[in-house]
């Protein structure tokens, strides 16, 4: 299967953000990455598979900072992040849109389909990481960022130190969704590991009461950790995207 070629969107401030489009049927399958991640991560790659096989168009990117985009990866904030994932898709989709979010990515995706509610008709959380900038830092923690303008800590994948600045944390203070309901309507659909160390299973039963769709499902995977990644996983992340194209289309 031969990759989208790479093509980049130029925001009004100069970044460049890179992209891969897949073209196929609607609904268009967007996926937004986690925390340090690309599309290039093997649940972006399983799902271009995915839309290369079933011949539905898909949107995956960059956050500035990252994989191919340009930028700093320490300039980056929730809010900017979001920005780009907007203007992503208002450039380069049209029609209906099916979100898929990787852990922050899952975050972004919740406030895609509250600024674009006529474009999200479904929406999938990979180990979802809603509000993580507060319940997923201690005390300590936010004082060393307040402190120090930024935070180091041990990787739980083997790869390089998570860093996290003060800018990042406190951008994500007002886009905090758990503390209230939450308005999206579209169906949606909860992957999560019930051995996820990063992300409680808290926060998706928690995610599940505040949504006021009425069509949410959570599936709970025996084992799995934050990543999701093992085959076993990626067959579970296709059943729920094939759903959510069944029930758009």
């Amino acid at each position: 299967m031969n990759a989208p070629p790479l093509e980049f969107l130029t925001l009004p401030d100069g970044r460049r953000i890179a992209a891969r489009r897949r073209p196929g049927r609607s609904p268009t399958l967007l996926f937004l990455p986690g925390y340090a991640s690309d599309m290039e991560g093997t649940k972006a790659l399983a799902l271009d598979a995915f839309a290369a096989e079933r011949g539905v168009a898909m949107l995956r990117f960059d956050y500035s900072g990252t994989g191919s985009s340009s930028g700093r990866f320490e300039d980056g904030t929730l809010n900017r992040w979001l920005e780009e994932a907007l203007a992503m898709v208002d450039a380069l989709t049209e029609g209906p849109l099916i979100a898929v979010g990787s852990s922050m990515g899952g975050w972004l995706a919740l406030h895609l389909a509250l600024q674009r509610p006529a474009r999200v008709v479904g929406l999938i959380g990979v180990a979802a990481a809603p509000d993580f900038t507060d319940w997923g830092y201690t005390t300590d923690d936010k004082a060393a960022l307040v402190q120090h303008g930024r935070l180091e800590r041990e990787n739980p994948y083997g790869r390089d130190k998570q860093v996290t600045t003060r800018a990042f944390w406190e951008s994500g203070e007002p886009l905090r969704v758990l503390g209230g309901a939450i308005n999206i309507r579209c169906p949606v659909r909860l992957l999560h590991g019930d051995a996820d160390a990063d992300v409680p299973t808290g926060v998706a039963f928690k995610l599940v009461e505040q949504l006021r769709s009425a069509d949410v499902q959570l599936t709970l995977l025996k084992g799995g950790n934050h990543r999701l990644s093992e085959p076993h996983e990626l067959r579970a992340l296709s059943r729920e995207v094939d759903d959510l194209v069944e029930l758009a289309g």
